[in-house]
């Protein structure tokens, strides 16, 4: 049969949406946050957003936004603090070590997954409900993505983390495209590695070439990991959330192709 087919990951490959969960994230953090976030003045909350941008390498699922903000008021604001490692604690600190210390914050803050998550949900529902055009504004796709994807001959899937209708609302209101709901693999639908097992099962597959983009080192490793995925050729692209030393270490793995924007845009079409 031939052909090809692109599992893509959303946010950092096709759609730059910092500017979007950051505020967002702000903006949920008021609500159970609220006495400790007094503090944030208009400064503070300018220079909270420019380091959420520096920090965007480490967010795997939105909420995790949400543990990013709080911990950055505490670095900032020393009465506000609520965790054990927010002395002394830096910005390249968190770079380095957000696996380690998103479990230790979590449970001294008494925090709990489903509960960010919903909530981060709910408060961009709310944005998208009242300002739609300035929820959407603050997104922006790569450039030249929304014709690859508008002109391209592959089959397209999405596999993200994001939950499902934010994904389909950018791809409408942003890019113009529309994707199938079924072709749009969002939170909630298992993890990354699984959906891509499922996606090679299909019988309508089969005789394809497979292709995973992705800005994340560590989702291609847990890939690599999984013998049954051998036959997908897996790519990082330079332009997403990454850092240079990820990059380095992307390029010393064999399995792993790095990928420059204008060459992703031309893959597609």
């Amino acid at each position: 049969m031939g052909g090809d087919l692109y599992a893509l990951d959303f946010d950092g490959v096709l759609c730059d949406s910092c500017g979007e969960s950051s505020a967002s994230a702000l903006k949920a953090s008021r609500l159970p946050y609220s006495r400790l976030l007094q503090s944030v003045d208009s400064s503070m909350e300018s220079w909270i957003i420019d380091q959420m941008h520096i920090l965007r390498p480490v967010v795997e699922t939105g909420y995790e936004n949400l543990l990013l903000v709080r911990l950055l008021v505490e670095l900032k604001a020393p009465s506000a603090r609520k965790s054990s490692v927010a002395d002394g604690l830096t910005v390249e600190a968190i770079l380095e070590n957000w696996m380690k210390l998103k479990p230790v914050i979590m449970e001294e803050w008494g925090e709990e997954r489903d509960s960010l998550v919903d909530l981060f949900g709910r408060v961009r529902d709310e944005w998208m409900e009242n300002d739609l055009s300035g929820w959407i504004g603050a997104n922006r796709f790569y450039p030249g993505v929304a014709d690859a994807l508008r002109f391209a001959s592959s089959q397209l899937y999405i596999v993200t983390t994001k939950q499902a209708r934010f994904a389909d609302a950018l791809l409408r209101e942003l890019a113009g495209i529309t994707i199938p709901a079924e072709r749009i693999y969002g939170l909630g639908t298992g993890p990354k590695v699984k959906v891509l097992q499922q996606l090679q099962a299909m019988p309508q597959h089969e005789g394809l070439s497979l292709h995973f983009v992705e800005d994340r080192v560590a989702t291609l490793k847990n890939v690599i990991k999984e013998p049954a995925l051998d036959g997908w050729n897996l790519y990082l692209g330079r332009w997403g959330y990454n850092t240079e030393r990820e990059r380095e270490e992307a390029e010393s793995i064999p399995r792993i192709q790095l990928l420059d924007l204008s060459d992703f845009s031309k893959k597609l079409k």
